[in-house]
């Protein structure tokens, strides 16, 4: 039997909630109707999808399998649909990008007034964080493509990076530390120290190069945003370490400190990075061009 759109969309948005009562809420459909649509699908795969149970609702081992290639091609649907609307000049969409936060905090205000001047009717989707976190996304089609630091990895061959900045890194302490006026990382060798998860990203380098101090920091707690990093050093004693020009702002001089140490730290490589076997529609290229000329001025 054919596979049909409608089934893979009652698939990928029941996996998305673990429900079909959210599902059906999602979609505007009955919940009889998904349940039909999931068991034709399963019935024409000849595999099942999903395991229920009181807990809820789980993919199995195929359904898992399937579920990457069910939101790949609703993705490239999406895509194709609003390329030829724009290509035709009726402007809508939507466009999803993942971005790190020092991008947020600095260039990206400028970059996303002119896009939305260039497309107003074009809506746009932020995510911030690390990498790591929008490597699914990004495989799913759920994210167009990323700006953000990048640790080689040998499973990544299915994406692409393009180099567009390095940035200068700091240490960076609260107004009043009793350590704001130290010159070297190992004055800071006791401090208790916090930084975004090391995996995937320049923390991971940075990480890496600290490791062979004589007494390296010991990060004692990871967060996952750059946000939950400088609210817990702004409150405390702890000691992180962000991209230089976040130094710059005004707000940031208000609440910390940035570390003049004769130690340099190296230099974080942002990469735009995306899928390898996907185009961008006209609004997307456009804004990928905008990181670039920001990026590279």
């Amino acid at each position: 039997m054919p596979i049909k759109l409608n089934q893979l969309r009652a698939f990928v948005e029941i996996s998305r909630y673990g429900s079909i009562r959210a599902a059906s809420r999602s979609l505007s459909l009955s919940q009889p109707a998904l349940t039909k649509s999931v068991r034709e699908l399963e019935d024409s795969l000849g595999a099942k999808l999903f395991i229920r149970s009181n807990q809820g609702i789980h993919l199995t081992e195929c359904g898992q399998s399937f579920l990457l290639r069910a939101s790949l091609i609703l993705e490239e649907l999406r895509i194709a649909q609003e390329d030829i609307q724009q290509r035709i000049g009726l402007l809508g969409g939507v466009i999803n990008i993942g971005v790190a936060g020092c991008i947020v905090r600095t260039i990206m205000p400028k970059i996303i007034t002119q896009f939305h001047r260039n497309y107003p009717t074009v809506k746009l989707r932020i995510v911030e964080g690390q990498l790591l976190a929008m490597l699914p996304q990004l495989r799913q089609g759920e994210l167009d493509f990323s700006v953000n630091t990048y640790y080689p990895e040998n499973t990544d061959a299915d994406l692409s990076f393009e180099r567009l900045m390095e940035k200068e890194y700091k240490v960076i302490v609260r107004k009043g530390h009793p350590k704001q006026h130290a010159t070297s990382l190992e004055e800071l060798s006791d401090c208790n120290w916090t930084m975004p998860t090391p995996k995937g990203t320049y923390y991971r380098s940075l990480f890496e190069r600290l490791s062979l101090m004589e007494k390296p920091p010991v990060f004692s707690v990871t967060c996952e945003t750059l946000m939950s990093c400088m609210s817990l050093v702004a409150k405390s004693d702890f000691v992180t370490i962000v991209a230089v020009d976040l130094a710059d702002d005004v707000l940031f001089h208000q609440q910390f400190v940035a570390l003049d140490l004769k130690e340099q730290l190296p230099l974080a490589m942002f990469c735009l990075i995306r899928r390898k076997d996907t185009n961008l529609t006209p609004a997307g290229e456009h804004l990928a061009r905008l990181f670039r000329m920001y990026c590279r001025d």
